[in-house]
């Protein structure tokens, strides 16, 4: 390893004590290329998953037309699932004691273009476009 000689250090391992946003102060073109990797990552609007499960036990509007809904999951064998249009239905086993809940893909005109789908809750990812959370 070469040896430093007091008058050889450059600014930037001068610098290198200083936190990160003192030290690119000195170089505007860092500064830029950080705010447009900002800009860049949109914030991504998450959902609790209790609200998640509160809209799905409301089956249709007060009007009696049914509610839709996208929704992305992860099925039991690890297969990804987006549906782009989906209403809630019943399933045939106790939903809140096996924590599943049902889904139906439909069409834009409400008719059924699948079949009734258990998704376990823990396996939300998306529902509308927002990130489910706990």
């Amino acid at each position: 390893m070469p040896e430093l000689v007091e008058g050889s250090l450059s600014k930037w391992s001068k610098l290198s004590f200083l936190p990160i946003f003192l030290r690119l102060t000195f170089d505007s073109s860092i500064i830029i290329y950080q705010s447009k990797i900002q800009m860049a990552q949109p914030k991504v609007e998450s959902i609790r998953r209790n609200l998640v499960l509160k809209e799905l036990e409301i089956r249709e509007t007060p009007e009696g037309k049914q509610i839709f809904f996208s929704i992305k999951f992860v099925k039991k064998d690890g297969e990804l699932v987006f549906m782009p249009r989906a209403v809630a239905t019943g399933l045939k086993m106790n939903m809140k004691e096996n924590r599943m809940r049902g889904v139906l893909p439909v069409d834009e005109n409400g008719n059924a273009c699948g079949h009734v789908t258990p998704v376990s809750i823990d396996s939300l990812i998306e529902y509308n476009g927002k990130k489910v959370r706990m």
